[in-house]
């Protein structure tokens, strides 16, 4: 476990929130905007996704010394079509316009039955999965993606054309949610980064060595940058299409012209919610919802570990880090702290 050893401090999330918020307010964000854009950094790295949380934070930051973010730009509408909007997120902070995207299909939705709103000219949103489980725990299923910088390579291929384009899809469920939150790349750089921290190689091959070997060993993925789409050929299409939709109905930029930027800025994404209270059936929904769970937990386990369903893991770590405090890479800590 991260927290036995030396190379790991346990910061408890209301520090981590403090200090996130502190740097954030040194670098031009206004409070309300600082005390939100930290919520959603130290609730990700409570949730254990400290790829997109406290690992994230300095290139963060950095990205916002650079001009590629800009703390306090706003958010405005581009276009109306019944259901359907279109935003321009006029280069600000990812997480903030994503929130509000978020939110903003949900109104929609909650008038209509389903809300689309297409962001254009964003940032890294960092977890996806975020604005999942935001919609989720207000009753709406969401279906949400991103597209970013040429980052994978498409199958048979060796230069990276398609992103590893992220896609959420999150469902309420008893006091919780049922969410899928994926990079289409079998391991996002982040989590590929993740365990190179750790000194831990993937459980699985995620991409190629510089020789043009299929390997494990996240290093030897950072360097070559190759890493394998999810499902092989099936991935690479999926991710092909996820960045086409994006561009198109946001009207923004694909990952072909993200990728000429010096970095990777003005994305384009894709907020869907939908009301079940809508729906005819939604008196049937929950029982609906325990019977799929209930068969899918009958599921005969291959090494005794628990069969979980997608996002049902994140409970219990987010309860672990709750009680001992977030596991925090020693030098990622530092490097923050020096922030």
């Amino acid at each position: 476990m991260p927290e036995n050893s030396p190379g790991f401090v346990m910061i408890p999330y209301n520090t981590l929130e403090s200090k996130f918020n502190s740097v954030l307010l040194k670098h031009d964000f206004s409070e309300a905007k600082a005390k939100t854009c930290a919520q959603i950094f130290a609730s990700n790295s409570l949730d254990g996704v400290y790829s997109h949380g406290v690992n994230r934070f300095p290139r963060f930051i950095q990205y916002v010394k650079d001009g590629l973010v800009v703390p306090n730009a706003e958010a405005i509408v581009s276009g109306k079509a019944g259901s359907i909007e279109q935003w321009d997120g006029q280069r600000g902070p990812g997480p903030l316009n994503a929130l509000l995207s978020t939110e903003r299909a949900l109104e929609l939705a909650d008038y209509q039955g389903i809300g689309c709103v297409a962001l254009a000219n964003t940032n890294h949103w960092m977890r996806g999965g975020a604005y999942g489980w935001h919609a989720a725990r207000k009753g709406f299923v969401f279906i949400g993606w991103s597209n970013t910088m040429a980052n994978m390579p498409t199958w048979g291929a060796v230069n990276s054309k398609l992103g590893n384009n992220p896609l959420v899809i999150a469902v309420p469920y008893k006091d919780h949610a049922i969410v899928l939150d994926m990079a289409i790349s079998q391991y996002s750089y982040g989590a590929i980064e993740s365990y190179k921290i750790k000194g831990q190689n993937l459980p699985v091959p995620g991409g190629y060595d510089t020789m043009g070997h299929i390997t494990s060993d996240p290093s030897e993925i950072s360097k070559s940058q190759r890493i394998l789409p999810i499902g092989y050929w099936k991935g690479a299409g999926l991710s092909l299409l996820l960045d086409i939709l994006g561009t198109i109905l946001s009207g923004g930029n694909s990952v072909a012209d993200i990728s000429k930027q010096k970095g990777e800025t003005g994305l384009s994404q894709v907020f869907i919610a939908i009301a079940l209270k809508k729906l005819q059936n939604y008196a049937s929904i929950a029982g609906s919802l325990e019977h799929i769970i209930h068969d899918y937990h009958q599921s005969e386990s291959d090494n005794g570990a628990p069969i979980l369903y997608p996002g049902e893991r994140v409970m219990a770590t987010r309860k672990e880090n709750q009680h001992k405090g977030i596991p925090v890479a020693r030098k990622v800590w530092e490097e923050i702290e020096k922030l």
